[in-house]
């Protein structure tokens, strides 16, 4: 009889260790992959928030007030690194410059009350206000509007509109002799030589309030002759009638402080001129347009004082022209936070996140990662183990192949544990387990009732010194 060698106990395959540790590699590289996707993605957003959009501007006249406001605006725009830049577009008047507005092709401009309002135009601020002056020669008085009509009035201001405006304040139609009753004053009058040589009755002059405060040609006007400063007590009236007229005051020596002219506030009507923006244009942009002007008002003064004491536009839902919601916001201090602007966007932004971490894991499992071994495949090295159970002669042989045997439960063990074996035909496996395990030991107990009755059966145990 000769003795079989016992077979030495089965170790983990070599390969499993390779797969454990490929895709321990393959999962640090994806967790790395997977973090410069989410910096790119957020340095993405980042860049789509704060991308700059230009703005049209509507103006008149490339040297008139309203160019020159928007030139300001768009410096200080690029200077405050605001994400907005501005497209000043220049036409022949006001008027056309709010028609285009009016047909949608600009974003921004600047409209006095009493032109015809386009539709869609929302206040963002208040750049000045128009005072109306009734002035009247040496000590003479207008007591009232009915005493002005019956007068011949020049109009001292700039821009025919004004004409059309008296006209309509005083509810003169347009008929044969209304030229003759309400005039334009040619360039360069005053009202010392209208009332000397043009003989005029009343002078009706507009002027920016803030250009008011500066001219010291009233308070010269006063000292060699003099005039007379008169109060429209029918303020409240126009202003009801005509929302776009608003009652304004003018201040003690507003006009001249030696001698003092008025001197006693005194009542008048005046206009608005009025920064507005489409009302498509979006909240954020609106609010980020007032935060800029409302933040530095000091930038926008012209040199004949326009834009210099810029207020809010009226938030009020009455208002003649009603407030852009994001200058309303901003003006209210009712701004959104962050969160409250984007919470749609960071909504969409999650699930495109999703969708793109599901692709990006996709093509991580099907391209990148060694697939995990099925627990069925296990079985075949089981199997295996069975079909040299029935030929092992000795005790140590059987030893070897149960040692070989819970080695690969071992193994199949860690790989569920670390992924590289997948669960799918683990029933199976489990079942060639049981069994190959019950084979052992029944061959075992068969060897051990035959020992001595069999010639060819040679029971071998390796000896252990003690």
């Amino acid at each position: 009889m000769s003795a079989e060698v016992p077979t030495p106990a089965a170790e983990t395959p070599p390969t499993r260790s390779r797969l454990v540790g490929n895709n321990r590699r393959q999962l640090l590289l994806f967790a790395a992959l997977t973090l410069i996707l989410s910096i790119a993605t957020v340095w993405g957003g980042r860049i789509w928030l704060k991308n700059s959009e230009t703005l049209v501007f509507a103006v008149g006249d490339a040297n008139g007030p309203e160019a020159r406001f928007a030139a300001k605006l768009a410096a200080v725009l690029k200077t405050t690194n605001s994400r907005l830049r501005l497209k000043i577009v220049p036409n022949a008047d006001g008027a056309k410059a709010l028609a285009q507005f009016d047909r949608r092709q600009a974003d921004l401009a600047v409209l006095r009350t009493d032109a015809k309002v386009p539709p869609r135009a929302r206040a963002l601020a208040i750049l000045e206000h128009d005072l109306v002056l009734l002035i009247s020669p040496g000590s003479k008085k207008i007591k009232s509007l009915a005493d002005l009509k019956k007068k011949k009035i020049a109009v001292l201001a700039d821009g025919d509109n004004n004409v059309a405006f008296v006209r309509n304040m005083l509810d003169i139609s347009e008929s044969s002799d209304a030229t003759s009753r309400v005039a334009m004053a040619p360039p360069n009058s005053t009202s010392e030589k209208l009332f000397s040589s043009g003989g005029f009755g009343a002078v009706v002059a507009i002027a920016h309030a803030s250009t008011l405060v500066k001219d010291k040609r009233y308070e010269q006007y006063a000292k060699h002759g003099g005039f007379t400063l008169n109060a429209i007590d029918e303020s409240k009236a126009l202003a009801r009638r005509n929302p776009g007229i608003s009652e304004e005051t003018l201040a003690t020596g507003m006009l001249s402080s030696a001698p003092a002219i008025p001197d006693d506030d005194l009542d008048t009507i005046g206009l608005q001129w009025l920064l507005v923006a489409q009302s498509r244009l979006s909240a954020g942009t609106a609010e980020d347009l007032a935060r800029t002007i409302y933040e530095n008002k000091a930038e926008f003064a012209l040199d004949d004082g326009f834009a210099s004491k810029i207020e809010p536009a009226d938030t009020d839902k009455d208002a003649f022209i009603v407030a852009h919601q994001g200058a309303a916001e901003y003006i209210n201090d009712d701004t959104k936070s962050f969160m409250d602007r984007y919470v749609d966007l960071m909504y969409l932004g999650g699930g495109a996140l999703g969708v793109i971490g599901s692709i990006f894991a996709a093509i991580y499992t099907n391209l990148t990662r060694i697939a995990p071994e099925k627990a069925s495949e296990l079985a075949t090295a089981i199997l295996d183990i069975g079909e040299r159970v029935a030929h092992a002669t000795t005790m140590d042989a059987l030893d070897a192949l149960q040692d070989e045997l819970e080695a690969i439960l071992r193994g199949a063990v860690i790989g569920l544990r670390d992924g590289t074996i997948s669960t799918d035909g683990l029933e199976t496996f489990k079942l060639g387990y049981e069994f190959v395990r019950d084979e052992i030991g029944m061959r075992r107990d068969s060897l051990k009732r035959h020992a001595g009755h069999e010639d060819n059966v040679v029971i071998v145990k390796s000896a252990h010194s003690a």
